[in-house]
Protein backbone atom coordinates (compact mmCIF):
# COMPACT_ATOMS: atom_id res chain seq x y z
CA UNK A 1 0.00 0.00 0.00
CA UNK A 2 1.28 3.58 -1.28
CA UNK A 3 2.23 5.73 2.06
CA UNK A 4 -0.73 7.98 1.09
CA UNK A 5 -2.62 5.03 0.81
CA UNK A 6 -2.31 4.33 4.64
CA UNK A 7 -2.28 7.54 5.96
CA UNK A 8 -5.24 8.39 4.15
CA UNK A 9 -7.05 5.19 5.97
CA UNK A 10 -5.79 6.35 9.95
CA UNK A 11 -8.16 7.29 11.80
CA UNK A 12 -6.69 7.76 15.02
CA UNK A 13 -3.16 7.84 16.88
CA UNK A 14 -0.93 6.65 19.34
CA UNK A 15 2.31 9.02 20.59
CA UNK A 16 5.01 8.18 22.49
CA UNK A 17 5.34 10.51 25.89
CA UNK A 18 9.25 11.00 26.45
CA UNK A 19 10.99 12.34 23.70
CA UNK A 20 7.83 12.66 21.50
CA UNK A 21 4.73 14.76 23.80
CA UNK A 22 7.48 16.02 25.88
CA UNK A 23 10.78 17.04 26.75
CA UNK A 24 11.96 15.17 29.40
CA UNK A 25 15.73 14.70 28.63
CA UNK A 26 17.31 16.99 31.22
CA UNK A 27 14.83 15.59 33.86
CA UNK A 28 15.70 12.09 33.48
CA UNK A 29 19.12 12.45 33.16
CA UNK A 30 19.72 14.09 36.20
CA UNK A 31 17.34 11.76 37.79
CA UNK A 32 19.80 8.84 37.25
CA UNK A 33 23.09 10.84 37.48
CA UNK A 34 21.69 11.89 41.27
CA UNK A 35 21.71 8.09 41.48
CA UNK A 36 24.67 6.89 40.47
CA UNK A 37 26.41 9.82 42.64
CA UNK A 38 24.89 8.18 45.39
CA UNK A 39 26.45 4.86 44.65
CA UNK A 40 29.61 6.77 44.10
CA UNK A 41 29.73 5.82 40.31
CA UNK A 42 30.43 8.20 37.59
CA UNK A 43 27.80 10.81 36.11
CA UNK A 44 26.91 11.16 32.42
CA UNK A 45 26.73 13.97 29.85
CA UNK A 46 22.61 14.71 29.51
CA UNK A 47 22.90 13.96 25.62
CA UNK A 48 24.41 10.60 26.66
CA UNK A 49 20.81 9.79 27.63
CA UNK A 50 19.34 10.12 24.35
CA UNK A 51 20.69 6.50 23.82
CA UNK A 52 20.25 4.67 27.34
CA UNK A 53 16.77 6.04 27.63
CA UNK A 54 13.57 4.87 25.53
CA UNK A 55 12.58 1.16 26.52
CA UNK A 56 12.42 1.08 30.41
CA UNK A 57 14.27 2.48 33.48
CA UNK A 58 16.26 -0.87 34.23
CA UNK A 59 18.00 -0.79 30.94
CA UNK A 60 18.52 2.52 31.38
CA UNK A 61 20.08 1.89 34.58
CA UNK A 62 22.32 -1.16 32.98
CA UNK A 63 23.78 1.54 30.24
CA UNK A 64 24.53 3.98 32.82
CA UNK A 65 26.76 1.54 35.17
CA UNK A 66 30.25 0.25 34.67
CA UNK A 67 29.97 -2.82 33.16
CA UNK A 68 31.75 -3.89 35.98
CA UNK A 69 29.39 -3.20 38.33
CA UNK A 70 26.01 -4.15 37.06
CA UNK A 71 25.55 -5.76 40.28
CA UNK A 72 23.93 -2.91 41.27
CA UNK A 73 21.19 -2.37 39.12
CA UNK A 74 18.76 -2.78 41.69
CA UNK A 75 20.16 -0.49 43.76
CA UNK A 76 20.18 2.35 41.45
CA UNK A 77 16.96 1.50 40.39
CA UNK A 78 15.46 2.01 43.63
CA UNK A 79 17.15 5.58 44.38
CA UNK A 80 16.43 6.70 40.59
CA UNK A 81 12.68 5.69 41.57
CA UNK A 82 12.52 7.35 45.05
CA UNK A 83 14.08 10.64 43.56
CA UNK A 84 12.05 10.45 40.38
CA UNK A 85 9.03 10.37 42.26
CA UNK A 86 9.92 14.05 44.00
CA UNK A 87 11.49 15.64 41.11
CA UNK A 88 9.38 14.04 37.68
CA UNK A 89 7.93 17.61 36.83
CA UNK A 90 11.44 19.34 37.36
CA UNK A 91 13.05 20.52 34.07
CA UNK A 92 10.28 19.32 31.57
CA UNK A 93 8.89 20.95 28.65
CA UNK A 94 5.81 20.39 25.75
CA UNK A 95 7.51 20.47 22.53
CA UNK A 96 6.54 23.20 20.44
CA UNK A 97 3.93 22.32 18.35
CA UNK A 98 2.56 19.64 20.33
CA UNK A 99 -0.32 21.56 22.22
CA UNK A 100 -1.24 23.00 18.68
CA UNK A 101 -1.29 19.62 17.42
CA UNK A 102 -3.66 18.08 20.30
CA UNK A 103 -6.23 21.07 20.53
CA UNK A 104 -6.51 20.28 16.36
CA UNK A 105 -6.88 16.51 17.06
CA UNK A 106 -9.28 16.75 20.05
CA UNK A 107 -11.40 19.80 18.16
CA UNK A 108 -11.86 17.52 14.96
CA UNK A 109 -12.82 14.21 17.10
CA UNK A 110 -9.30 12.53 16.25
CA UNK A 111 -9.16 9.32 19.13
CA UNK A 112 -5.72 10.02 20.68
CA UNK A 113 -3.83 7.82 22.77
CA UNK A 114 -0.25 8.22 24.85
CA UNK A 115 1.82 4.33 25.08
CA UNK A 116 4.67 4.76 26.99
CA UNK A 117 7.44 2.41 28.46
CA UNK A 118 7.71 4.66 31.47
CA UNK A 119 6.19 2.54 34.40
CA UNK A 120 2.11 3.46 34.05
CA UNK A 121 1.68 5.60 37.28
CA UNK A 122 4.22 7.91 35.77
CA UNK A 123 2.57 8.06 32.35
CA UNK A 124 -0.44 8.82 33.65
CA UNK A 125 0.77 12.02 36.35
CA UNK A 126 2.69 13.42 33.30
CA UNK A 127 0.15 13.10 31.01
CA UNK A 128 -2.50 14.54 33.50
CA UNK A 129 0.04 17.07 34.84
CA UNK A 130 1.06 18.75 31.52
CA UNK A 131 -1.53 18.29 29.42
CA UNK A 132 -4.77 18.75 31.47
CA UNK A 133 -6.98 19.93 28.58
CA UNK A 134 -6.57 17.19 26.59
CA UNK A 135 -8.94 13.92 26.87
CA UNK A 136 -6.61 11.60 25.68
CA UNK A 137 -9.22 8.15 24.83
CA UNK A 138 -6.18 5.96 26.67
CA UNK A 139 -2.97 6.03 28.33
CA UNK A 140 -1.03 2.68 29.25
CA UNK A 141 2.24 3.09 30.24
CA UNK A 142 4.42 -0.02 31.52
CA UNK A 143 3.26 -2.57 33.92
CA UNK A 144 3.58 -5.96 34.57
CA UNK A 145 0.97 -6.95 32.39
CA UNK A 146 1.76 -4.90 29.76
CA UNK A 147 6.00 -5.24 28.48
CA UNK A 148 7.86 -2.88 27.06
CA UNK A 149 7.49 -1.84 23.50
CA UNK A 150 8.56 -2.92 20.94
CA UNK A 151 6.22 -5.76 22.46
CA UNK A 152 2.95 -5.19 20.50
CA UNK A 153 0.68 -6.20 23.79
CA UNK A 154 0.08 -2.52 24.46
CA UNK A 155 -0.43 -0.82 21.40
CA UNK A 156 -2.88 -3.69 20.56
CA UNK A 157 -4.55 -3.22 23.61
CA UNK A 158 -5.29 0.65 22.97
CA UNK A 159 -6.64 -0.70 19.33
CA UNK A 160 -9.15 -2.28 21.25
CA UNK A 161 -9.97 0.06 24.00
CA UNK A 162 -10.56 2.67 21.00
CA UNK A 163 -12.32 0.30 18.75
CA UNK A 164 -10.10 0.71 15.82
CA UNK A 165 -8.70 -1.75 13.17
CA UNK A 166 -4.25 -1.87 14.19
CA UNK A 167 -4.19 -0.45 10.35
CA UNK A 168 -6.39 2.15 11.07
CA UNK A 169 -3.89 3.84 13.76
CA UNK A 170 -0.57 5.58 13.51
CA UNK A 171 2.48 5.60 16.24
CA UNK A 172 3.96 8.92 16.05
CA UNK A 173 7.51 8.10 18.24
CA UNK A 174 11.58 9.16 18.41
CA UNK A 175 13.30 5.76 18.75
CA UNK A 176 12.89 2.35 17.14
CA UNK A 177 11.03 0.77 19.76
CA UNK A 178 8.48 3.00 18.88
CA UNK A 179 8.74 2.47 15.14
CA UNK A 180 9.03 -1.11 15.88
CA UNK A 181 5.86 -1.79 17.85
CA UNK A 182 3.95 -0.03 14.93
CA UNK A 183 5.49 -2.64 12.43
CA UNK A 184 4.57 -5.66 14.34
CA UNK A 185 1.13 -4.40 14.88
CA UNK A 186 0.52 -3.42 11.39
CA UNK A 187 0.23 0.55 12.37
CA UNK A 188 1.39 3.48 10.52
CA UNK A 189 5.02 4.34 11.81
CA UNK A 190 5.72 7.82 11.94
CA UNK A 191 9.13 9.08 13.65
CA UNK A 192 9.25 11.89 15.59
CA UNK A 193 12.74 13.08 14.68
CA UNK A 194 12.40 16.24 17.21
CA UNK A 195 12.56 13.55 19.97
CA UNK A 196 15.58 11.83 21.52
CA UNK A 197 16.80 9.83 18.41
CA UNK A 198 18.16 10.74 15.19
CA UNK A 199 16.40 10.04 11.08
CA UNK A 200 18.73 7.15 10.31
CA UNK A 201 17.44 5.18 13.46
CA UNK A 202 14.13 5.94 12.63
CA UNK A 203 14.17 4.68 8.55
CA UNK A 204 16.43 1.65 9.26
CA UNK A 205 13.28 0.79 11.91
CA UNK A 206 11.44 0.88 9.39
CA UNK A 207 9.12 4.28 9.53
CA UNK A 208 6.55 4.86 6.71
CA UNK A 209 7.73 9.01 7.04
CA UNK A 210 10.05 10.71 9.52
CA UNK A 211 8.99 14.69 10.36
CA UNK A 212 11.12 16.92 11.55
CA UNK A 213 8.57 18.89 14.30
CA UNK A 214 4.93 18.32 15.43
CA UNK A 215 4.14 21.13 13.25
CA UNK A 216 4.81 19.13 10.01
CA UNK A 217 2.78 16.69 11.21
CA UNK A 218 -0.19 18.87 11.80
CA UNK A 219 0.48 20.13 8.35
CA UNK A 220 0.39 16.56 6.82
CA UNK A 221 -3.04 15.81 8.84
CA UNK A 222 -4.62 19.03 7.66
CA UNK A 223 -3.47 18.01 3.87
CA UNK A 224 -4.80 14.44 3.60
CA UNK A 225 -7.96 13.10 3.38
CA UNK A 226 -7.88 11.40 7.01
CA UNK A 227 -10.97 11.45 8.53
CA UNK A 228 -11.58 11.15 12.49
CA UNK A 229 -12.76 7.09 13.38
CA UNK A 230 -16.57 7.89 14.23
Amino acid sequence: MQLIDKLNHVKGFIFDLDGTLLDTLISLSKSYNRGLVQLGMPTHQHDAYRYFIGDGARRCVERCLPATELGLVDQLLALQLEDYQATWRDDVSIYDGIDSLLSYLSSNAFPCAVLSNKNHSFTQLCVEHFFPAVKFDAIQGFTQQVPHKPNPIGALKIAEQLAIDPSELAIIGDTKMDIETAVSCGMVAIGAQWGFRDRHELEVAGADLVLESPRALLQLIQSTNIEAST
